[in-house]
């Protein structure tokens, strides 16, 4: 198998990353971003690249000064279990401590996946309350939500 690069996306990016997406998306995994609102986050994501082909990535969005949250977190149905994933949180953990953040925290179907990258479960009652009022009323499964919290300590 060709060697997978991690890289920070540029806007030409933007239409393969809403077609990685897109599945999930309509099965109500990802929230939905627009066009826009991904170009004016581009600088959050991190992009996992066989060759030209996108094959996963995430997006590592500040909250405060302390916290910043994984989102958006999606890796072709192909290329899963080939520690895609595991990069791509290691790299946004990375670029979190380096920027200063304390904790980093993903809200998440994938509770196992991101207890063996060091999160631990915290009470959805201790997430930021703009976060839920930003993200989760945009969320079909809103109020009734059985993603798991999480956090990781940089």
């Amino acid at each position: 198998m060709p060697e997978i690069l991690y890289k920070k996306p540029t806007l030409l990016d933007i239409p393969a990353m809403q077609t990685l997406v897109a599945p999930e998306i309509e099965s109500g995994v990802i929230l939905p971003r627009s066009n826009d609102e991904i170009a004016t986050n581009i600088r959050s994501y991190f992009l996992a690249m066989e060759g030209e082909k996108l094959v996963g990535f995430v997006a590592l969005h500040i909250h405060s000064p302390q916290l910043a949250e994984l989102r958006s977190m999606i890796i072709d149905q192909n290329y899963r279990g080939k520690n895609i994933g595991s990069m791509l949180v290691a790299k946004a953990c990375e670029e979190g401590s380096a920027l200063g953040l304390k904790e980093v925290l993903a809200l998440t179907y994938q509770q196992r996946f991101f207890e063996r990258l060091g999160f631990v479960e915290i009470p959805k009652e201790s997430i930021p309350e703009h976060k839920i009022w930003a993200d989760c009323i945009k969320c079909k499964h809103f109020p009734v939500c059985n993603e798991v919290s999480l956090i990781k300590t940089l």
